[in-house]
């Protein structure tokens, strides 16, 4: 049972890190992102290169793989998110889809389409409770926490933070003070995706790397934010943990429907609490 509790916490350390950024674009520019997922497969496949190519470490490849985002989503924000300010959420879908899509098709044309397979990059396991647990996992959960408190310091304790933050609440009003909230809200962008790009190379050696890899977390993603609450930060850190949990418990004791109970709970969310956009 410990097991199971580790490895729920790890999905759910993972969903965090990815949906937090999904849960800042909408809550901020309402747009539904679905170029989020290519960024989560480019993060991956950035990370399967740079590795035997460099020869460098896994820590190294995580960093390079992040800087590689950077400029590609700072790309999208100012040429197909940007545009999208004010318009009807539906171009949004379609333009990101559209993002996405090509995002697939070029990895396919540079890497191929046969999964790749990523090594534990720690190799070692700790004993709790008489059960053996991977380090790597512990790992990961440490780092989605060490994310969340200090995501919660830079919305608390930062200019940007704040701005952000007041933007979420209503944005006019941060506008009509004469602050460009669209020049952060482009920053919260870029850091949404450098997250994405992180919960990519860190969930690639638990699973295994492949062109369709973000639509698989795409999905489980948006559901993780919808429980949350569109826009809701702290409703989507409780989500992604929850949902996480979920995922590991049901697969304890019904493997195939694992994935079906993240979005049986987003049903039941959805019945009691309908989506207002």
């Amino acid at each position: 049972m410990i097991s199971t509790l580790i490895y729920g916490l790890t999905i759910g350390g993972i969903l965090y890190i990815i949906s937090i950024g999904l849960s800042l674009t909408f809550g901020s520019m309402r747009i539904v992102n679905f170029a989020h997922g290519m960024i989560y497969t480019t993060g991956a496949y950035i990370l399967v290169a740079v590795l035997p190519l460099l020869k460098c470490n896994f820590v190294e490849g995580v960093l390079i793989a992040i800087l590689v985002v950077i400029p590609l989503s700072f790309v999208i924000e100012k040429y197909i998110i940007r545009r999208l300010y004010g318009e009807s959420i539906d171009y949004a879908i379609i333009a990101t889809y559209a993002v996405l899509l090509i995002g697939v098709d070029l990895v396919k044309w540079i890497w191929g389409t046969s999964p790749i397979p990523l090594s534990d990059p720690v190799g070692r396991s700790v004993t709790c409770f008489s059960v053996t647990v991977p380090s790597y996992r512990i790992i990961i959960i440490v780092i989605s926490l060490m994310i969340c408190i200090g995501l919660w310091l830079f919305f608390k304790k930062t200019i940007v933070g704040k701005i952000v933050v007041a933007g979420l609440q209503d944005r006019e009003a941060v506008r009509s003070l004469g602050i460009n909230v669209d020049k952060y809200f482009s920053i919260v962008f870029v850091l949404g995706s450098c997250l994405a790009a992180l919960g990519g190379v860190l969930y690639a050696p638990i699973t295994t790397v492949h062109p369709y890899m973000g639509f698989h977390i795409l999905l489980i993603s948006f559901a993780v934010v919808i429980v949350g609450g569109l826009g809701n930060l702290k409703g989507t850190t409780i989500a992604a943990f929850v949902l996480g949990m979920v995922m590991a418990l049901t697969g304890r004791f019904w493997g195939p429907a694992a994935e079906a109970m993240v979005f049986a709970v987003m049903a039941v969310v959805l019945i009691f609490r309908p989506i207002e956009v």
